[in-house]
């Protein structure tokens, strides 16, 4: 601990951001980086809390009173170090995980955390611009002669193969779509993360020497059959895109869209790619998103980016509380989140549930909707006589998913279900199958990034006991 009276003098500075008149205009990152006499302030403020929290609010378990120390003191070589020992990709984490370790910070019980999320993202930006982060590839004599494939390239994909490389054997990974990255790809917008720092951390595992496969659609190119008689082990890290659909009258009319259909889209044209589907765009038009998480908020800034007529964003739930219960902590509070697309236009509205749309021509033109009450015993009932209508000729549907899409791989593998939806697993991340193993959304439902790399970290210590009787790899 620098300075043990630190949380005392400092309080917390959030994270600059850029005008939402120019952020509007681009879709460069929205955060600016924090000065370094001012980063080490806030991480002075991280106490000698006896038990750190943040340690087990972390799903990968970072070092974090460690490396907030070793800022504080500029040892920042022996920060990414540290940072390193837990997580692939902080660069990721940092720009994208929701903090659940600021939520468990000790000091959130009577005062605002540390700032975290800010420190790693700081620690992560000086090693690449100094130079610290390289590829680090497998002597030939270390090599095991296993060869594993890995299916699909989120961040669980990503990190089961970079530890099962780093482990010795051979790791392939597969990915359905024209470029790899999963949702960091093309789900997630660039103005969260902009796609050259997924395309940095890919050319360092490409040099490290694994192998990644692009337009490679598992189950028909190649087929099961194939993947499995060339692989030794399989980690499936497919992700749960699967969206989650309305059963309401008008719902086959133009213009409703399941929300990831549109931010795959906004995507690739903001890369400047090909989009081979019907157009979904939000330029000029009255906007209604349907869902109050992430994706929603998704959808709203890349919906005022476009520069849309309006925008509304519903949920079916009541407006949820300011500031969290105390007696939470250190869980992840049930409070509202505002994230910065939610302060550059629209409105949000809480409490609503959808009965149907309406329209001319085939498309839609007015949502139809009642306002809903919560019951004392949690569900959520409409109101009689509460009924209303939306000017609407763009519906995004933000309402969640149902697990991974079931397609010609998982219908042969025919690994089951849970009840959620996910892939069922056994002993940890096995399956009924010996060869196969799962990770991230697809063993869990959907879920958050951090928890994606801790799944492909423990995934491939599972695989690496399978192929060599012991790993080690950490968990």
């Amino acid at each position: 601990m620098g300075d043990p009276r630190g949380f005392l003098k400092i309080g917390r500075k959030p994270t600059s951001k850029r005008t939402i008149e120019e952020r509007l205009q681009d879709y460069r990152y929205v955060y600016e980086p924090m000065p370094d006499d001012e980063l080490r302030g806030q991480a002075s403020r991280c106490m000698d809390c006896g038990v750190p929290f943040c340690n087990t609010g972390c799903p990968l378990g970072n070092l974090i009173p460690d490396w907030n120390d070793l800022v504080y003191r500029e040892h920042w070589k022996q920060a990414i170090d540290r940072l390193h020992q837990t997580n692939n990709f902080p660069e990721f984490t940092g720009m994208l995980c929701p903090a659940p370790c600021e939520a468990a910070c000790v000091l959130a019980i009577n005062d605002k955390p540390v700032t975290i999320k800010e420190i790693e993202l700081s620690i992560i930006n000086r090693a690449f611009e100094e130079g610290w982060v390289v590829a680090k590839p497998t002597p030939p004599e270390m090599r095991t002669g296993k060869r594993v494939a890995i299916v699909g390239s989120g961040p669980a994909g990503l990190a089961a193969a970079q530890q099962l490389n780093w482990a010795g054997h051979t790791a392939t990974v597969f990915e359905k779509d024209d470029k790899i990255g999963g949702l960091l790809r093309y789900g997630i917008p660039d103005y969260k993360i902009e796609k050259w720092v997924v395309d940095r951390r890919i050319a360092i595992m490409e040099e490290e020497g694994i192998e990644f496969r692009t337009d490679a659609h598992v189950g028909e190119n190649p087929t099961t059959e194939e993947l499995e008689s060339e692989f030794d082990a399989v980690v499936l890290a497919v992700g749960a895109l699967q969206g989650r659909n309305l059963d309401v009258p008008g719902r086959d009319l133009g213009g409703i869209h399941l929300a990831m259909d549109y931010l795959v889209q906004q995507n690739r044209r903001v890369a400047g790619l090909p989009v081979d589907a019907e157009p979904i765009s939000a330029a000029g038009k009255s906007v209604v998103i349907l869902g109050g998480g992430d994706t929603s908020a998704d959808c709203l800034g890349n919906s005022n980016r476009e520069g849309c007529a309006s925008v509304k964003v519903l949920t079916h739930g009541p407006k949820p509380p300011d500031n969290p219960d105390d007696l939470t902590w250190p869980d992840w509070p049930f409070i509202l989140h505002t994230y910065p697309a939610h302060e550059e236009g629209g409105e949000r509205g809480f409490s609503v549930a959808v009965t149907g749309f309406s329209g001319s021509n085939g498309h839609v033109e007015t949502m139809h909707a009642i306002e809903t009450e919560r019951t004392p015993e949690g569900k959520t009932t409409p109101r009689e006589g509460t009924d209303f209508e939306i000017e609407a000729d763009l519906v995004l549907l933000a309402i969640g998913f149902t697990g991974p899409v079931r397609d010609r791989l998982l219908e042969d593998m025919n690994l089951g279900y849970t009840d959620r939806g996910a892939i069922r697993s056994e002993n940890g991340h096995g399956t009924i199958d010996t060869r196969v193993f799962v990770a991230g959304d697809a063993r869990l439902g959907a879920d958050l990034i951090v928890t994606a790399i801790a799944e492909g970290r423990k995934a491939a210590r599972q695989a690496d006991e399978f192929l060599m009787g012991e790993s080690h790899l950490p968990g």
